[in-house]
């Protein structure tokens, strides 16, 4: 591609309305450009990139055995009822009716429309196993899309399902794709954890993660300093490490605490540790409140509660709820007394003579005990905390932050049961198919590689998925010797299938190298004075070093890096 005379731009100043660097480094270099909030447009730059990640996935997927197919974006919201998920994705769903008034949905993601295709096929064990995948728009009304490509409405996934007759043939599928996954995020040049995860609205066995490590992301990634436990913080485990109490029981005694009842305003007023009181928060599920009690200085686990309760959703109590049902404003609920159902997380088991609301405004008990009210359930309903104990090794659990780029869901029969996919096995008996699905966010994958390969300058694509692998800059287009020059370099490139840009605009070379740097271009050649010596300057995006060339030996330097 040569720049003069065709669409290419940069932006010189700063982006203000986004909030990641990938965000606005992405729109700086003319990759991307807003449309509506969550919505963007790509450019031929940006194109280019989506399409060498889309090549890398659809390679590894094809080699994998999967084979792709299309499936419509518009589709009757009578399927996602079947299903039962319609509820789930609730407002998140966009929605529109016909002429004649029947209700559409743009599909948000696409498993019933899988299961009817494969029930074309499906009617024996011996029509098994296979796996289809495609690579398509997805729509969510997301409630607040932000970071750029992070986070969208509307956006590209590849989604692949398999289907087998029984759960040891839906683990070998399983395998296959997770390996396929792991090809494709190595050949990207991502660096990556794979965690355990939440089920979520896909429901099913099993879920795992991939995700790219960035300060950035929004999940929390829960990893071991010692072995390789990853998980998800939504549903790592929590192992407290249960020391001897050797405290005496004392009795319960009601204090007055005015206007403190948030517990680090208790803990000023009366200087007692976080540790030693115990929150009692109310939620909502399924139309029921339940008092859920941890301790003063752990946060509750939405996932792990609605698991507990066996609910898609919860939410906190509105503070109408909380009044009416405590008898106290928001700050004072307890445990003693109280006429809801009662969960405490199993660490308080441990605990003696902590501080309690009284349900009661402005008063609290302290010296409360187990003894002292009754609960209905016991479970692991808190987050872990960095330092806490591993549940595989013992070791010692510290965070990072990331980018779910991918994910990988052993469904088992929820879809096949729900949407009547069955066949008939060696005995004649019906029995529903087993299914894996398998998730890859394509502008994701785009914006978590400009999250983790940028420096002052600009992006630093790998060059695995970089618009073009080679820039070429002349400094002096008119002079005759330098554009030859240029022109003999621009088509050994070609001819030998390398992508490269050639920048041949009539702009200050400052300006050119600040560009190429700008888009993140890998490698880059400039031809300059020297060149009547048939020498270039040869440079690495990645390297703050640069060498000098004949021209003869450019083509196989370059392979060298792009091989």
């Amino acid at each position: 591609m040569k720049l003069k005379n065709n669409f290419f731009y940069t932006i010189r100043e700063d982006i203000k309305d986004e909030e990641s660097i990938s965000g606005k480094l992405l729109v700086k270099s003319g990759m991307i450009k807003k449309n509506s909030n969550g919505i963007y447009m790509y450019t031929p730059l940006g194109c280019r990139i989506v399409q060498n990640i889309q090549n890398i996935v659809r390679e590894e997927m094809d080699k994998a055995g999967a084979l792709e197919v299309s499936m419509p974006m518009l589709i009757p919201e009578d399927i996602y009822i079947s299903s039962g998920r319609r509820a789930i994705f609730g407002d998140n769903m966009f929605t529109l009716l016909d002429r004649y008034k029947r209700s559409y949905s743009l599909g948000p993601t696409h498993e019933e429309l899988f299961v009817e295709m494969a029930k074309s096929q499906i009617k024996s064990y011996k029509d098994m196993p296979f796996n289809l995948y495609q690579m398509r728009t997805k729509f969510r009304d997301e409630t607040r899309p932000r970071y750029g490509l992070i986070r969208t409405r509307e956006f590209t996934m590849k989604d692949a399902y398999s289907f087998d007759c029984d759960l040891d043939s839906l683990n070998l599928s399983y395998n296959k794709m997770f390996d396929a996954y792991k090809k494709i995020f190595d050949r990207i040049g991502l660096d990556y954890k794979i965690v355990r995860a939440d089920t979520g609205a896909m429901g099913g066995l099993l879920s795992e993660e991939f995700q790219a490590v960035t300060d950035i992301g929004e999940d929390i990634l829960v990893l071991c300093d010692k072995c390789d436990y990853a998980s998800n913080i939504e549903v790592s485990e929590c192992v407290d490490n249960v020391q001897k109490n050797s405290e005496a029981l004392k009795e319960k005694e009601l204090i007055h605490t005015p206007n403190v009842g948030s517990i680090s305003d208790l803990v000023n007023y009366l200087k007692i540790e976080a540790e030693k009181m115990v929150k009692t928060l109310i939620y909502k599920a399924d139309n029921q409140l339940y008092a859920c009690l941890i301790r003063g200085d752990d946060e509750l686990n939405e996932v792990k509660l609605s698991k507990v309760l066996h609910v898609s959703e919860v939410s906190l109590a509105s503070e109408e709820e909380v009044i009416k049902t405590t008898g106290a404003k928001i700050g004072f609920a307890g445990p003693i007394d109280l006429k809801i159902k009662i969960i405490i997380d199993k660490s308080i088991l441990n605990m003696k003579n902590f501080l309690v609301g009284a349900n009661k405004t402005d008063y609290h008990y302290i010296n409360v005990n187990i003894s002292d009210f009754k609960y209905d359930i016991v479970a692991d309903i808190k987050n872990v905390k960095e330092g806490d104990i591993c549940p595989k090794c013992g070791g010692k659990l510290y965070f990072k932050k990331g980018i779910e780029v991918g994910n990988t869901f052993k469904l088992g029969d929820k879809y096949s049961k729900s949407l009547g996919l069955q066949y008939l096995d060696n005995s004649n008996n019906l029995k529903y198919v087993q299914m894996g699905c398998y998730g890859i966010g394509i502008e994701r994958i785009m914006a978590a590689v400009a999250e983790q390969n940028n420096d002052e300058f600009g992006l630093c694509w790998p060059v695995s998925i970089a618009p073009f692998k080679v820039s070429i800059v002349v400094i002096n287009d008119e002079d005759d010797i330098q554009h030859g020059v240029a022109e003999q370099l621009y088509k050994i490139l070609n001819d030998n299938n390398i992508s490269v840009i050639y920048d041949n605009r009539d702009e200050r070379p400052g300006v050119k190298f600040k560009d190429m740097d700008l888009i993140g271009i890998p490698i880059r050649v400039t031809v300059g004075k020297k060149a009547v010596d048939k020498i270039v300057e040869f440079k690495l995006r990645n390297s703050n070093q640069s060498m000098e060339l004949l021209i003869d030996n450019v083509l196989n330097e370059v392979k060298k890096y792009i091989s």
